[in-house]
């Protein structure tokens, strides 16, 4: 995991995770004491205005105490196109909301959320908007699971 701003002590409270897209931003909820992440909703819109006003919306909603992007990597864990702009993405929401951002290796999530909605029998049209919200709940429990201490 690589953290944007450094912190010691476990995080405490109700966080909220972003699987960022350019198109759509899959968000998940979870709570720190029982580290288990729900699917939550998907933001649809390509224009950052929407985006942010629809994050600040839950933001003011949940009251995170921490954030949570999926840092996409290559299978190699390298980077690409996406891997900056979801790190600028993280430093823009600490920057206007003031919660700590952390950013979490996202390799394979998207693939596990699609093969899970297809072994639930969820059609493939139906997808999209779903499979980033179960993106953005793998990203969180991966958080829970091996980063949360």
């Amino acid at each position: 995991m690589v953290a944007t701003a450094a912190s010691s002590a476990p995080v405490r409270g109700t966080i909220l995770a972003f699987d960022f897209g350019t198109r759509r931003i899959g968000v998940a909820v979870g709570e720190s004491a029982i580290g288990l992440a729900h699917p939550l909703t998907t933001i649809a819109s390509e224009q950052n205005e929407g985006r942010f006003a629809a994050i600040k919306s839950l933001i003011d909603e949940w009251h995170p105490a921490l954030l949570i992007i999926g840092l996409p990597l290559h299978a190699d864990g390298t980077a690409h196109a996406l891997t900056a702009r979801a790190r600028r993405f993280a430093k823009q929401l600490e920057g206007r909301f003031g919660v700590t951002a952390k950013l979490v290796d996202e390799r394979f999530t998207t693939r596990a959320a699609t093969a899970a909605l297809s072994d639930a029998g969820v059609k493939a049209r139906s997808h999209k908007g779903i499979r980033d919200q179960l993106a953005a709940q793998l990203i969180l429990q991966t958080y829970f699971d091996h980063d949360a201490d």
